[in-house]
């Protein structure tokens, strides 16, 4: 009996080891790729201008990385992302322009397009030349297996465009609200409140450098104080917003401040249609 057993447990090893080894050999595993060669249409320079807004202004185009499993060429779909940056800012900016392209080897953009990615994402300014670099990054599943292409280098100059909200005719901007130390105006015509009256810094562009938040309290901006013919208010629902900046239009509804009160740097650009507060 014991011979037997001892024949059972040596058959049921060997059956084991060999269930260990078939399972090694059907391991999938990932054997590596290629990084993508990046190409352009155009070299060192990408000519703008508004009248041609709706023409071409680039195409980019790179190589498959041929991601390689076990199993051979990986037959996965592949997910590209063009990133463009400032030069020197080596990538890492905080608005750096990320743009998805799925499964395609290549992309074509608009002047229109390349405008937008300079003026509203990379917070350029028009007419003033700037060096961005360009780069392609792949990757598979969940953004792994990165793989990073070469980076080419343009000279670009942002073109104007009409801002995305009507700047105030008056050329004077007041904040009120419950945020704010007046409140909210009374709409009798009171005087001008200076410490609640921005600075205009261009004809697009609108600061108060310094103002006292009620935080958790709403407010909307003004062209005339202690009128509400006019106001500049947020594009969704009352006191949707994000409370550190977010877009705003003509006759929108009311902002809500940041919960946390204290100093205050506001800045509104009609350019962008966008409002920005920084804590002091």
């Amino acid at each position: 009996m014991k011979k037997i057993l001892n024949q059972i447990l040596l058959l049921t090893a060997v059956m084991a080891t060999f269930t260990a080894c078939e399972k090694d050999e059907n391991r999938i595993t990932y054997e590596g790729g290629t990084n993508p060669v990046l190409s352009a249409n155009k070299v060192d320079n990408i000519p703008m201008s508004f009248p041609t807004k709706d023409n071409e202004a680039v195409t980019f185009s790179w190589t498959n990385p041929d991601y390689r499993f076990t199993t051979g060429v990986s037959s996965q779909d592949v997910t590209y992302t063009l990133e463009m940056d400032t030069l020197g800012a080596n990538f890492s900016s905080p608005n750096i322009v990320r743009a998805s392209i799925s499964k395609d080897l290549r992309v074509t953009y608009k002047q229109s397009q390349i405008n937008d990615f300079l003026l509203n994402q990379l917070a350029l300014n028009a007419t003033q030349s700037y060096d961005v670099e360009v780069r392609v990054i792949s990757s598979l599943f969940n953004n792994n297996s990165r793989l990073i292409s070469n980076t080419l280098r343009f000279n670009i100059t942002p073109y104007a465009i009409p801002p995305k909200v009507n700047p105030p005719s008056s050329g004077k901007l007041f904040i009120t609200g419950s945020a704010t130390p007046a409140s909210w105006q009374c709409g009798c015509g009171e005087p001008e409140l200076l410490s609640q009256k921005f600075n205009q810094l261009s004809p697009t562009l609108f600061e108060l450098p310094s103002i006292n938040i009620t935080g958790g309290g709403s407010y909307l901006l003004l062209p005339v104080y202690g009128s509400w013919a006019a106001k500049y208010g947020f594009t969704g629902a009352g006191n949707a917003n994000n409370v550190l900046g977010d877009d705003f239009k003509e006759q929108g509804n009311d902002f809500k401040a940041p919960n946390e009160g204290g100093l205050y740097k506001i800045t509104v650009d009609f350019q962008r249609g966008k409002t920005t507060l920084v804590k002091l």
